[in-house]
């Protein structure tokens, strides 16, 4: 046997055994997972979790003649299992480099030691490529039935899982995972190893092996049930399984039911506190946001941000509270009683950082406005990311071309997106591309690569939606175009039909493919710079300099980028089949193609199109951030350590701690100004603060040299500049666990309760370093009249 097949690999579209060796060895695998995990005695556990074994093997039938060679091969290999388990390989003897590559040379999965070891042999296995046949490679002929068969090249473009051993006629499990199979006079047999079903063995391998390709995806069963009451027979997995365990253990019992809600106060109380302690009661910046949560209550949430004793940037939330209204007079009433409960003060806020809402920035009567009366040094900065998106919003809507352009992608989504079968055509329209082009070898296959993509809808407050939705219309344009075709042809709505032939028109057009291109480079650089001002240890000084030099991108792609753009367009344009405009005929109006428009192509397109969307994004650029020309940024840029202190200046310094009258009084400012001429002198003579680039450096390496100590109210003054905010990034994704942990049918969740799950949900490096101890400290130290059991 010269050559056989195998399907032992699994690339992204189908796989047979690498995620199960055999399935003798998996079921039994499983069975000693179980037996280790749940310790426990009882027939209830073992009937909840049985699951079903295939028959034993009866070796006396191993020399019967009748039986057929793959039913002989596969009743050894089975047999032989307990000899497989018997050579064990450990993670020290595994070269991951080394890995035999044909799969006859291959371990079984089964014989690596440990299930995660087993996962990353499997994962290094599917990243890699199918061992197959070279192109042009000549099948040797074996006589099956007295006529000469051969393998065909067109079974591995078909089948991308097959691979091909040329040498000792192993590579697989059974038939096609560890005998190898050599039928090729009955090639359909192919397609029923596949299966029609989709949830065949094979099929079912490929979707475990897409999931071992994505550690960071939950893998599992559903956690909530429709009916958690305790009347209901089936109160989803979560609750099932801890009532299961409560039963057999007395211990788990005592908790299950009750106090569980407690112990998760016990958990947030530890949490905040742990906070407070880490600020010390020290200045801290105060970042606010509300919106109603699925059941339609308003829920505010707080967060803090600070430094901390290493110098380093911190947000953290505190509390997710429940208001009755979003005036500005409820909310700080709410912070008030808030801060009440854990000792802070209105006092210690040196920065606000809310939305544009008027009920947050209001200069009169908002959130703003009122906690500067009662300490004027908070000084309030509008969200960098929020004030990017509104830039992105305006050059969507007032320039007339960039509108139009979006309304068209906006009825697109509509056409191509509403039904589920359109989604499904681009899915697979999409995957069938990427399998052609991996084959051919324009593309490479690897972990995270040639993910699935979908079109988004672009909303004005969704940060980079914009982007996005362009990035996935260029990436599935091909798909897009195929579906609208489908559209027009089959659909029997004639609106849809109609619109469906207006897309096409429209986005076979030049000038739609030009404004995709132009505003898919302009909301590119934006979009990086939102990213960016989103990290939480982002500093105001940081943030304004990466605004600025955005700006000064756009001015070069305005002075320099119209010939790099003009190339992208027409190779967009090439590589679709969209004809192509000569840049120096008459420009022709497709509203109005039979009015002259004495203007060219490349006139119209430069200083009509191109020119003033650019001329619009940095006019909302400069009116938007003008915080970039205020005094406050002026004197804060002054403590830049780049180019060894080069922007040092005493006297802006100096305005800059009067500006804080709360924390340097008349003799703390002479006593500072001392400090800062020697300060300058001892980091300039020092060689560690030769290279730093940004004041969040400095303030981590004057703390790791001491310096915080011997340059007091220098660093004091450098706190003051780090905790004044950039963007409510923070507060957005307390929002989004929020919408995690109470959903839909888990909507009557208590205020309390909520505020206690996020709280633990969102600081989990936090929730991760509790004591267990101490939680049990404080819940002994609850009396019943607490406990919030009820909430």
């Amino acid at each position: 046997m010269p050559g056989t097949l195998a399907g032992r690999w699994p690339p992204c579209t189908a796989t047979c055994s690498l995620l199960t060796c055999s399935q003798l060895s998996e079921v039994q695998t499983l069975n000693l997972e179980i037996d280790r995990t749940f310790s426990m005695s009882g027939n209830k556990l073992d009937r909840f979790l049985k699951r079903k074994s295939p028959p034993p093997n009866d070796n006396n039938k191993n020399n019967e003649g009748d039986i057929s060679r793959t039913r002989r091969d596969c009743t050894a290999s089975n047999t032989n299992y307990t000899s497989h388990r018997s050579s064990r390989i450990s993670r020290q003897e595994v070269n991951f480099d080394e890995l035999p590559y044909d799969p006859a040379d291959r371990k079984r999965i089964s014989d690596y030691i440990g299930d995660q070891l087993q996962n990353d042999v499997r994962r290094k296995y599917l990243t890699r490529c199918p061992c197959k046949p070279p192109l042009g490679f000549k099948f040797p002929v074996t006589m099956i039935a007295g006529f000469p068969r051969r393998c065909q090249h067109e079974w591995f473009n078909k089948y991308g899982w097959l691979e091909y051993n040329c040498n000792k006629g192993q590579g697989g499990n059974d038939a096609f995972v560890i005998d190898g199979w050599d039928g090729y006079n009955k090639s359909d047999r192919l397609r029923d190893h596949v299966g029609s079903k989709c949830n065949s063995f094979h099929n079912t391998a490929v979707k475990r092996c897409d999931n071992l390709l994505k550690p960071g995806q939950s893998i599992g069963l559903a956690f909530h049930g429709h009916d958690e009451t305790e009347e209901s027979t089936n109160k989803g997995n979560f609750r099932e399984l801890v009532q299961l365990l409560a039963m057999e253990n007395g211990k788990v019992k005592k908790v299950v039911g009750k106090i569980q809600r407690d112990i998760a106060n016990c958990f947030a109380e530890i949490i905040v506190k742990s906070i407070i302690e880490e600020i010390g009661g020290d200045v801290f910046c105060l970042l606010v946001d509300e919106s109603a949560d699925v059941s339609g209550k308003e829920q505010m949430v707080v967060v803090l941000r600070y430094v901390d004793k290493l110098g380093v940037i911190k947000e953290r939330l505190i509390a997710v509270v429940r208001v009755q209204e979003t005036s500005a007079s409820c909310m700080i009433s709410n912070i008030d009683n808030l801060f009440a409960k854990y000792g802070l003060s209105i006092k210690q806020i040196r920065g606000q950082g809310y939305d544009g809402a008027s009920n947050m920035r209001g200069e009169f009567n908002g959130l703003r406005a009122l906690i500067v009366r009662e300490n004027n040094p908070a000084h309030y900065i509008h969200c960098f990311a929020h004030q990017l998106q509104l830039v992105i919003v305006v050059v969507a809507k007032k320039n007339d071309d960039a509108s139009d352009f979006f309304d068209m992608i906006s009825l697109l989504l509509t056409v191509a997106g509403a039904s589920c079968k359109c989604k499904d055509m681009i899915r697979e329209k999409q995957q069938e591309r990427v399998r052609k082009a991996i084959g051919s070898g324009q593309l490479h296959s690897g972990t995270g690569l040639n993910q699935e993509q979908s079109h988004q809808t672009a909303g004005d407050t969704h940060w980079g939606s914009h982007y996005k939705i362009l990035k996935s219309l260029s990436n599935l344009f091909s798909e897009i175009i195929e579906v609208l075709q489908y559209v027009e042809k089959e659909v029997p709505n004639d609106a849809k039909r109609r619109q469906a032939r207006g897309l096409l028109d429209y986005l076979k057009d030049f000038d739609f493919v030009f404004h995709l291109h132009l505003i898919m480079l302009i909301l590119g650089h934006a979009n990086c710079l939102s990213l960016s001002l989103q990290r939480k240890d982002k500093h105001i000084l940081e943030a304004m300099l990466e605004v600025k030099l955005t700006k000064q991108k756009f001015q070069q792609i305005r002075d320099n980028g119209w010939d790099s753009l003009l190339q992208d367009v027409q190779s967009f344009c090439e590589k679709h089949g969209i004809p192509k405009l000569d840049m120096d005929e008459e420009y022709i109006d497709r509203h109005r193609p039979r009015k002259k428009t004495n203007r060219t192509n490349y006139q119209h397109y430069k200083y009509d199109c191109f020119n003033p969307i650019i001329d619009l994004q940095l006019a909302e650029f400069n009116d938007r951030f003008n915080e970039a020309n205020s005094q406050l940024l002026t004197q804060i840029a002054t403590f830049h350590p780049k180019n060894s202190f080069e922007a040092f200046k005493f006297e802006s310094l100096m305005e800059l701690a009067k500006s804080y009258p709360d924390d340097f009084d008349s003799t703390q400012l002479r006593d500072l100004g001392r400090e800062l001429n020697i300060y300058i002198d001892n980091v300039k003579a020092d060689e560690r603060f030769a290279n730093l680039n940004t004041i969040s450096e400095l303030a981590k390496l004057m703390v790791g040299t001491n310096k915080h100590l011997g340059f007091p109210l220098v660093y004091r003054l450098l706190k003051l500049v780090l905790v004044l905010p950039v963007a409510t990034a923070s507060v957005e994704r307390c929002f989004s666990a929020i919408k995690i942990v109470k959903t839909i049918l888990r909507n009557r969740i208590g205020d309390g309760f909520l505020n206690d799950c996020i709280v633990c949900f969102v600081e989990q490096e936090f929730l991760a370093t509790i004591p267990i101890d101490d939680v049990i400290t404080r819940f002994h130290k609850m009396d019943d009249r607490n406990r919030r059991g009820n909430r």
